[in-house]
C-alpha cells in the first residue's frame, strides 16, 4: 500500500465549470464539471515528493508547476469532485513509491554461444546466395 499525503483544502483550488458532449438541455444550464488546480511549488508536499512530481512528465502538469485535472465523468458536481480529488492523491501516491533499482545482469554463457552459432548458421545460408559461376 502507498503511503498517502494529507493535502490542506485550502491548497486545492477546485472550480465548477459546464461539461462537454451531449447531455440535453441540463449541459448547457448546470455546471457539473469539475477543474482542479494544484500548485506543487506552493504545497506543503515533501521537498522530495515535489522535485518528483515537477519532473514528472504528464501533461496534466503545466510549465509553471501547477497540477490540472478536468472530471467530467459523473453527472453530478460531488461525484466529479470526489474523482479529481482521486486523480490527483493517486499520482502524489504514485510519486511517492520509489521504483526497484534495476540489477544490471550479464548473459550466460550458453545464450551466448547460441547466439553466436545462430550467426554463424545464417552467414552460411546468406554465403550459399551469390551467383551460380559454370
Amino acid at each position: 500500500m502507498s503511503p498517502r499525503f494529507a493535502i490542506p483544502d485550502h491548497e486545492i483550488e477546485i472550480s465548477a465549470i459546464r461539461a462537454q458532449g451531449s447531455g440535453g438541455q441540463n449541459v448547457n444550464k448546470v455546471s457539473n464539471a469539475v477543474h482542479l488546480r494544484f500548485d506543487i511549488n506552493a504545497s506543503s508536499l515533501p521537498e522530495v515528493i515535489r522535485e518528483r512530481l515537477l519532473k514528472l512528465g504528464d501533461q496534466r502538469i503545466s510549465k509553471d508547476g501547477v497540477i490540472i485535472i478536468k472530471a467530467q465523468e459523473f453527472r453530478s458536481l460531488e461525484g466529479n469532485r470526489a474523482e479529481a480529488l482521486r486523480r490527483l492523491h493517486d499520482m502524489i501516491d504514485s510519486i511517492a513509491v520509489l521504483p526497484k533499482r534495476r540489477r544490471p545482469t550479464k548473459p550466460t554463457r550458453g545464450s551466448v554461444a547460441q547466439r553466436l552459432e545462430s550467426k554463424t548458421r545464417r552467414a552460411s545460408v546468406k554465403a550459399g546466395r551469390g551467383k551460380v559461376s559454370e
